[in-house]
């Protein structure tokens, strides 16, 4: 998955985001603290689009290039951040999709999944490994 910053006028950002890998202790203890949530709550709220998850995220992403960076200094426009499903990760929910939906509801979601995995980033790293977007 990818939190894609693209703040107007200037160039886009794009951050590799695995709620499983990829963040440090101290990072995901500074999430919980901001936030107030524990650190498998934020990764299900940034997922549903919780905006003070999502500056978290993009907190930790910015303070890594940036590390005087204040927690103040970070805003944006909601339509300015954005998440992005790796092709892995499409194929995944499309193969749950296929074990747990039947009939039309299965004809809906996969003719859904095979748009999204035909527009996805093909991430390399995850070939065939792939998980669900949340930590447990």
């Amino acid at each position: 998955m990818y939190l894609i910053y693209a703040p107007e006028g200037q160039d886009e950002q794009r951050f590799k985001y695995n709620p499983r890998r990829g963040l440090l202790s101290v990072e995901r203890e500074d999430i919980e603290r901001r936030t107030g949530k524990d650190y498998a709550e934020f990764t299900q709220a940034v997922l549903k689009g919780n905006s003070l998850c999502r500056r978290a995220l993009l907190f930790v992403f910015l303070r890594r290039q940036h590390q005087k960076l204040r927690w103040e200094d970070v805003d944006f426009e909601w339509d300015e951040l954005k998440l992005e499903y790796s092709k892995q990760e499409w194929e995944r929910m499309r193969d749950d999709a296929k074990e747990n939906l039947h009939g039309d509801q299965l004809a809906a979601a996969l003719a859904t999944f095979e748009k999204h995995i035909a527009d996805a980033i093909d991430d390399d790293e995850e070939a065939g490994k792939a998980q669900l977007p949340v930590a447990d």
